[in-house]
């Protein structure tokens, strides 16, 4: 009896636990209960005296939100940045890492689905994404990393403290610095758009970044095509529900050239074989209302649910022919085919790393196909508009 009643006291205070946590954060997802600051310090002002960490981010004061361009494989939406972390460095533009390996916390998804902040997990779900497809990975190593080294994020800075509270306060964070800064918008304003051939400066980078902000950013490139921008903060107050100001950055340097710079549309690779005419072994992804959504399989449909189906690229002119496991790919009736019945494959085109028929990359479908139903891709208008990438195996 005495084990049955351990039992179920355990049972219930587990319960109790998971009902706190969404009381706290279901009416206003991420906020904590951290401590108040009044009169509180800008994080790396030399005038600072405070030492109650709990309202003076120290000693990393210089906060980054730092975004990712990933082509290929490509993440998130075609037209938008994704996010990589938020990052606390010391003000001299050192950092430390790991501070405390006791909440290396491996369930991120479970602590911000328990805490019922449902809005940004979907939202993490689409512009927090790890190019190898683990994003619960990612985002444990982005908290590990980065957030136990937030010291206004310790737990002795809370009061009624529910546990991994602050774990919600930091990803929520994140995502609604990054949703202030969209540098898709910021680059496409200033003529700075994805291309397969174009190229740019970093000087006309930059600018296009200081220009809505009023202090620089930094670049950052992957064998010359730009695929990461750092943004830099100071904070007055706790990063919970401090005030953050922008400002330069400090201690680091951008691995961009200065001219020459690439950067390319989703679904191509630096190498090159991912745009103008390709040719090999390749997936085609489609992406609809801004968010990927399933492939072409096979047959020439859409499919939401599986495996991507791998398509032969070959060159043909000025385009190229695509080929599945079921025979070549044409538009008959203004249908995406491919089948053994085929005998003349269409040629297609790439335009910014997307499918292209007749020189257009808009495509369509009556609907958004779910579970096991497929739906036939038309060059006629319909209700939903898509489009496809060409991304290399």
């Amino acid at each position: 009896m005495p084990s049955m009643i351990s039992s179920i006291r355990s049972i219930a205070k587990t319960a109790h636990h998971y009902v706190q946590l969404a009381l706290l954060f279901s009416a206003n997802p991420g906020q904590s209960t951290s401590a108040s600051c009044p009169n509180a310090q800008l994080s790396c002002s030399s005038g600072a005296t405070t030492t109650n960490y709990c309202c003076f981010n120290y000693p990393g004061g210089l906060l980054l939100q730092t975004q990712f361009w990933d082509t290929n494989p490509p993440t998130g939406p075609s037209d938008s940045w994704t996010i990589h972390g938020l990052w606390p460095d010391n003000c001299d533009g050192t950092y430390e890492a790991n501070c405390d390996p006791a909440r290396e916390y491996t369930n991120i998804r479970q602590i911000i689905s328990d805490a019922g902040a449902t809005d940004l997990l979907s939202y993490m779900n689409t512009y927090w994404k790890d190019y190898q497809g683990n994003d619960e990975s990612f985002w444990s190593h982005e908290w590990g990393k980065h957030g136990t080294c937030i010291s206004t994020l310790e737990t002795s800075c809370y009061t009624n403290y529910v546990p991994k509270e602050e774990v919600v306060a930091f990803f929520q964070k994140a995502v609604d610095l990054f949703k202030t800064l969209p540098s898709y918008q910021f680059l496409s304003t200033a003529g700075i758009v994805p291309s397969t051939t174009a190229t740019y400066t970093a000087s006309a980078i930059n600018a296009a970044l200081r220009t809505p902000r009023g202090v620089n950013a930094i670049i950052q490139c992957k064998d010359g095509a730009l695929d990461e921008i750092w943004y830099f903060y100071n904070v007055q107050g706790s990063v919970q529900s401090g005030t953050f100001f922008a400002t330069n950055p400090v201690g680091t340097t951008s691995s961009c050239p200065s001219t020459g710079i690439r950067y390319l549309p989703k679904g191509t690779s630096p190498g090159g074989g991912g745009g103008g005419v390709p040719s090999g072994k390749g997936t085609l992804p489609i992406t609809s209302g801004g968010v990927q959504k399933g492939c072409v399989i096979s047959g020439g449909t859409w499919y939401t649910s599986g495996t991507c189906a791998s398509f032969t690229a070959t060159p043909s002119g000025t385009g190229f022919t695509l080929t599945s496991s079921k025979g070549k790919c044409a538009v008959s009736n203004n249908v995406l085919t491919c089948a053994s019945s085929v005998s003349t494959a269409a040629t297609f085109t790439l335009i910014g790393g997307l499918l292209a028929y007749n020189g257009r990359t808009t495509w369509y479908a009556s609907g958004v196909p779910s579970g096991s139903t497929q739906a036939s891709i038309s060059t006629t208008t319909l209700a939903t508009s898509l489009t496809i990438q060409w991304i290399l195996s």
